[in-house]
């Protein structure tokens, strides 16, 4: 009997290289950064299902991998990235995928939203029917929109200058606030969480901003964005003002929950910031791009520096 190995297509392999890129992997920790503090700081106060942790953390990635791809294909459809773009090239717009691979990968993601964030309520909760996890799974259903209408859509608010609020909502409130309440099965949210949640939208949204700053010559074409509004200098002010209030913010909820000083160790996340903002004053177009994962990995570091910081408190 005659064995043969099936070997992948080397078009397969390649459209699964291009597939990853236009995930924009590099971005996973910021949207992961917000739910894990939300998760540290339940595990503080709570007993935590490591299972609904897990799972937490699954149905966040599967969002954020939604809603890179369907920017990707937003701006695609809409002219916005041409040759002339300064950030890296994906799938799509590096023209290694069609639109029909990319509405399929969008297709899949949003589907492992479903199946995790259900997955993920019923285990929290026990049930699917009751007040409280119908509220959460409406909540999911709003984020899995909120992340495809971004640059998709027939009036998409990402083209109207209100990505920011939508990063803001989602990435800081949303996940630090329904992280903690998911964890805690609905107990224990009090509003000093308020604070680390809106510190964590601050620095989310700084996260755009920058790459606003980078793309801004690019979106000015067909595409409306808080930088372009502000213009270069005035965006780079805001930028400055978004992670001084994101620092604020943290540094109130510590003094608020004094009783150790493991709660500062986030603090020696300081020289990544500084870095970053020497970045966002001396650089524009390409170069300013290394100044985006910068931001994203130290926001990262931050939360899980704070959540562990708070967890330490206990040993």
């Amino acid at each position: 009997m005659e064995f043969r190995i099936f070997v992948p297509q080397k078009q397969f392999i390649m459209t699964l290289k291009a597939a990853l890129r236009s995930m924009r992997l590099r971005t996973l920790p910021l949207s992961c950064g917000g739910v894990l503090l939300g998760i540290l700081l339940a595990v503080a106060d709570w007993k935590v299902d490591p299972w609904v942790a897990v799972l937490i953390v699954l149905t966040t990635v599967c969002l954020q991998i939604l809603s890179n791809l369907s920017n990707e294909l937003g701006d695609v459809l809409r002219g916005t990235d041409t040759e002339e773009r300064q950030g890296p090239r994906y799938g799509l717009n590096g023209g290694e995928m069609t639109q029909v691979d990319m509405k399929r990968l969008i297709g899949l993601f949003a589907g492992l939203c479903i199946i995790f964030g259900v997955l993920m309520t019923w285990k929290a909760f026990g049930t699917l029917f009751d007040l409280t996890p119908l509220l959460v799974l409406m909540l999911g259903a709003a984020a899995i929109a909120g992340a495809m209408k971004y640059t998709l859509g027939p009036n998409p608010y990402g083209y109207r200058a209100k990505g920011d609020i939508y990063v803001f909502l989602f990435f800081g409130l949303v996940a630090v606030l329904g992280a903690f309440f998911v964890c805690t099965r609905g107990l224990g949210l009090h509003w000093k969480l308020l604070l680390p949640a809106c510190g964590v939208g601050f620095f989310s949204v700084g996260v755009l901003n920058v790459n606003n700053i980078r793309d801004m010559k690019t979106d000015a074409a067909n595409r409306v964005t808080v930088a372009i509004k502000l213009g270069a200098r005035r965006a780079r002010i805001y930028q400055t003002v978004l992670l001084g209030l994101g620092w604020a913010c943290m540094a109130a909820y510590c003094l608020l929950c004094w009783p150790s000083w493991w709660h500062w160790l986030w603090v020696v996340t300081l020289p990544l910031y500084m870095k970053h903002l020497h970045m966002v004053w001396t650089r524009e177009d390409r170069a300013l791009d290394p100044a985006l994962p910068l931001l994203v990995l130290s926001t990262f570091a931050l939360c899980l520096l704070m959540g562990l910081g708070f967890c330490a408190y206990l040993i």
